[in-house]
């Protein structure tokens, strides 16, 4: 990743696409959980990596802050541009549905 993009650049930039689209909506303390957990995500990787190891590391803090509340479902980091410092999220889909909260499919 390049160098104008930080970790706290990537932690709020997939923090608010996340937050865009989780079920239920997110509270602002969800919302500062889900920042601090991705920051944590990238703070204890020896190095930045290419965009595809961020994009998984996130992607399984994202899974972990999931599993832990067992009451949000959101969509998941399907590429980040490093000279843009964008990310683009995709809704993750069991048998062609999306996956919701709570459990249930």
């Amino acid at each position: 990743m390049e160098a104008v993009h930080d970790a706290a650049h990537w932690a709020q930039a997939v923090t608010q696409a996340y937050a865009a689209d989780a079920k239920p909506p997110l509270t602002q303390d969800l919302v500062r959980r889900v920042q601090a957990t991705l920051l944590e995500a990238l703070a204890s990787a020896d190095d930045q990596g290419a965009p595809t190891d961020v994009a998984d590391r996130l992607n399984a803090a994202l899974d972990g802050f999931e599993v832990e509340l067992r009451a949000v479902a959101g969509p998941r980091i399907a590429s980040l541009d490093a000279a843009a410092g964008s990310v683009v999220m995709e809704h993750r889909s069991e048998a062609g549905q999306p996956l919701r909260a709570f459990g249930g499919q």
